[in-house]
């Protein structure tokens, strides 16, 4: 085997290696998610009911790799409707108790339920009677034994191959919570739109924008009335630059549009003594104020058209160009 060949087998046996271990590692934290899944009961939902009870924030705390998964619960908390902050233990120790409120409740993570550093934190709980939640795989550890409300994760190995590394026990961590955001947020009927205020930059903002928000109102929407000359429409559409104007009737309903394109198709001598309404499009496409950007967008691609009036109860409140849309990022 010459030496090329024998880099090539080397290199094919620890892909192969490297697959297997990938695998192996899935397959375990799978399986313990599933077991996480079963063990679920009252204890959860006695959690869900002391955070959403909980008139202050959610205090989110943990040394280590748990510190790391405690961070990420307390931001996933924060930006679904939960107030949540991260404090770290040790800082806690040396005055950011100062930062707990009497009308906290603090989620406090270890694997062990015997991390050191959560000893303080532990102690002024339990001394202002603020609310405790323990996540811990020991049902006997003392962060368990002096919470409030103890979630204990089933007993799984680590899927470190030497059993050290937090791997399998992080996982459950996360994935707990996440099952207590969305628990909340589901209690607590939080929406779309709730998300979108609290996402405003981004693609998820851009996603979650609506009409509402990006539209044109008031004067700057292009309007005439049922039988307005086409002259007169014509200097309308040309002032307000949607390339159309709206013809409203007596009662203010959006019965037609006029647009540059029905302008090209009609021209004649006598189109500009005609009454507008002669020559707009009837029933034209619409949007609700509060639908999404994004499905405006969509509509106005797929009927190859650059406006669309946003009304409701048959009135226009807004109008708004794909330019619009693009201009605020949604795509």
């Amino acid at each position: 085997m010459t030496a090329a060949t024998e880099r090539t087998a080397k290199t094919t046996d620890a892909a192969t290696g490297d697959l297997a271990a990938a695998r192996r590692v899935l397959r375990i934290e799978a399986d313990a998610l599933t077991l996480l899944s079963r063990s679920l009961g009252a204890e959860f939902e006695a959690a869900v009911d002391l955070l959403k009870d909980t008139s202050g924030r959610s205090i989110l705390t943990g040394m280590g790799k748990s510190g790391h998964v405690a961070r990420k619960i307390a931001a996933t908390l924060a930006s679904t409707g939960t107030p949540a902050i991260f404090v770290h233990p040790g800082e806690a120790s040396h005055g950011d108790l100062g930062m707990l409120a009497p009308d906290d409740t603090v989620v406090g993570l270890s694997n062990s339920g015997e991390t050191p550093e959560l000893g303080d934190i532990v102690a002024y709980t339990r001394r202002f009677g603020l609310g405790l939640i323990g996540l811990t795989s020991k049902a006997d550890s003392t962060l368990a034994q002096e919470a409030d409300v103890a979630l204990v994760l089933p007993t799984v190995a680590e899927a470190c191959p030497m059993g050290l590394a937090p791997t399998t026990s992080t996982t459950l961590m996360l994935a707990l919570g996440d099952a207590l955001a969305v628990a909340l947020l589901e209690r607590r009927g939080f929406t779309a739109d709730d998300f979108q205020v609290l996402h405003p930059g981004g693609r998820l903002g851009k996603e979650l924008l609506r009409v509402r928000e990006i539209m044109h109102d008031g004067d700057a929407m292009p309007l005439v009335a049922i039988g307005t000359p086409t002259s007169a429409a014509i200097v309308e559409m040309t002032a307000k630059r949607f390339g159309c104007v709206g013809v409203v009737d007596a009662g203010g309903r959006l019965t037609g549009i006029f647009t540059d394109g029905d302008l090209a198709r009609a021209i004649a001598p006598e189109l500009l003594d005609q009454p507008v309404d002669r020559i707009m499009t009837r029933e034209p496409k619409t949007i609700r104020p509060r639908s999404l950007a994004a499905e405006a967008l969509g509509l106005m691609n797929s009927c190859k058209i650059t406006a669309l009036f946003a009304v409701e109860d048959g009135a226009p409140v807004g109008i708004l160009h794909m330019h619009d849309c693009l201009r605020a990022g949604v795509a």
